[in-house]
């Protein structure tokens, strides 16, 4: 049976951390398999100790729907503790936040994606916890899409973001721990860092594999199945084709009024694309993009998850949709994710190239030779900081 980090550390009667003050990174989310929040376990093994709270993106409860919604400060009722949260006025901790605490503790559920911003929060209180010697401890858990896979283009300097700080490719197939190592030490972060591991967990499971109840760590996260086709259909964000939200299956739905069924098929034939079928349907969504009007799309069905790949099959598709319908079909414009002038879309493919090679017309094929060699050499990176 698999164990996450929160279940190893309050099981762990060396880990008291003796008369440091403890604060707790998390979302409603972050529990044990019994559906105990870890706070409420801390609280019981550390007493008052446990000094603040911190939340990320989508706040505390993730109840916040969408990009650039913020989170205020809260006093969390379960606890009496302070919620600091860190999307809002702030998305680096300043140093009033870690000043009650000597130790961090981050319990986050990653989706093992490079534009998830949960992912940067950790990349960014490891940054102060080094600036102000603090320590700072992941509680580790699962890759929910698996940690032997990874695909994609790795992220250009010219397109940092809160989606993308790091050269990663859309799929880095680490765990959160894992991460948090790799980052900490190939990006010079040098924060004191330690990973409490979890137990019975293996590269080739995705998460229905563990045993473990999915909680979902965002508000259009609601299963596993949505984290295995997010690395490529979270790229509908950055256009107005909708992504599925506002309906029950946010990202495994895509499409828009202008698209038609025949034609989109008959251009994805060039491409193949393997272990899942594109159904087509009609959708409406209650809310966000195209609310309350039909849109013509296809349901993403994994029929085959390791050979799925979900960037390609998603880029098949962006490319379909910009060539059938030049004149419907528009990017987003910005703001997103705090960028102001850069095209959102930039931002999460994470190289301007792309985009321009699937405008032009290429073959997906021709397009992913380019990022080959540098996802070979991300791949022998990653390798340093297994855990499992």
């Amino acid at each position: 049976m698999m164990q996450v980090g929160l279940e190893v550390l309050v099981h762990d009667e060396s880990k008291s951390f003796a008369g440091q003050r403890i604060g707790y990174l998390s979302n409603q989310a972050s529990t044990d398999r019994h559906f105990i929040h870890g706070r409420v376990l801390l609280q019981q093994k550390y007493g008052d100790r446990l000094t603040c709270l911190f939340s990320p993106q989508h706040g505390f409860f993730s109840e916040k729907q969408d990009n650039m919604v913020e989170s205020d400060h809260d006093v969390d009722a379960v606890t009496g503790l302070p919620i600091y949260s860190l999307y809002g006025e702030h998305r680096r901790p300043t140093p009033e936040m870690f000043g009650a605490l000597d130790v961090l503790l981050i319990d986050l559920i990653d989706v093992g994606t490079r534009v998830y911003t949960f992912l940067y929060t950790m990349a960014y209180c490891l940054e102060v916890a080094a600036q102000l010697g603090k320590k700072v401890v992941v509680l580790d858990r699962p890759n929910p899409i698996g940690g032997e896979k990874i695909e994609g283009n790795l992220l250009q300097s010219d397109c940092r973001s809160f989606v993308g700080l790091y050269p990663l490719p859309m799929r880095h197939g680490l765990s959160f721990g894992e991460l948090a190592l790799f980052i900490n030490r190939e990006f010079g972060i040098g924060a004191e860092l330690e990973v409490v591991k979890l137990k019975g967990w293996q590269r080739s499971m995705l998460f229905r594999d563990t045993g473990f109840p999915w909680l979902c760590p965002s508000p259009n996260m609601p299963t596993p199945e949505t984290a295995l086709v997010y690395p490529g259909q979270v790229i509908w964000e950055g256009t107005n084709v909708s992504e599925g939200r506002g309906t029950t299956l946010p990202f495994e739905f895509v499409g828009a009024p202008y698209w038609q069924h025949p034609a989109m098929l008959q251009l994805l034939e060039k491409t193949e694309l393997p272990g899942c079928y594109l159904r087509p349907i009609v959708f409406e969504p209650t809310s966000g993009k195209w609310a309350a009007e039909s849109c013509c799309g296809f349901q993403v069905h994994v029929t085959n998850p390791a050979r799925f790949l979900p960037y390609r099959t998603s880029l098949a598709l962006l490319q379909a949709a910009l060539l059938l319908y030049p004149e419907n079909f528009q990017y987003k414009q910005p703001p997103y994710e705090y960028e102001f002038e850069r095209l959102p879309m930039d931002l999460i493919l994470g190289d301007q190239r792309v985009r321009l090679q699937l405008e032009e017309g290429r073959p997906i094929g021709e397009i992913e030779e380019h990022w080959q060699e540098e996802l070979l050499c991300f791949d022998t990176q990653r390798k340093k900081y297994f855990l499992y």
